[in-house]
């Protein structure tokens, strides 16, 4: 084999290397096939009675949008003023930089690209792809006008599922 083309070869060898272990860390495929299962209790709202549970002040059912994802989302009053978000029964797919927002975007059914066009508040890392958790909502936030809970891929700017929260009277 002449030099010429062994230099292709070991060239050719380390961009296949290269594009393989860039491809490995920003898609991770092997989380498509991976579950993080959380299981919290439901926050309660606690005064003068002590414990009590929160009141309710929205609530939503998830739909798909870019993966298979179901549940409900319920805004909850704690003491204090403090607010909470609650996942019960979630169930989407594992991914890369998953967070949970709070947008002012409508639902859409056919896909969630709009979910970061206007303002979004992240609540932070989702805690695992099943089960049911608590979010702390940041004081002073308008639950009137955030009214749609996302599971967001940061990593693909896609929507993986969302819950339109309709307000309690």
């Amino acid at each position: 084999m002449s030099r010429t083309k062994r230099l292709v070869l070991w060239g050719s060898t380390a961009v296949i290397v290269l594009a393989l272990a860039v491809g490995l860390c920003l898609f991770q495929p092997w989380r498509l096939f991976t579950t993080t299962r959380v299981d919290e209790a439901a926050p309660l709202a606690t005064g003068r009675q002590g414990a009590v549970q929160a009141e309710q002040l929205g609530t939503g059912d998830f739909i798909s949008h870019e993966h298979e994802t179901s549940g409900s989302a319920e805004i909850l009053r704690l003491a204090d003023e403090k607010a909470a978000l609650r996942l019960t029964n979630l169930r989407t797919s594992d991914g890369p930089a998953l967070h949970v927002w709070l947008t002012d975007q409508p639902v859409e059914q056919n896909g969630g690209g709009n979910l970061d066009d206007g303002k979004h508040i992240d609540l932070g890392d989702l805690k695992g792809n099943e089960g049911s958790q608590n979010y702390a909502i940041p004081p002073g936030t308008d639950l009137n006008t955030f009214s749609t809970v996302t599971i967001w891929c940061e990593r693909f700017s896609v929507s993986f599922g969302a819950a339109e929260l309709e307000q309690r009277a």
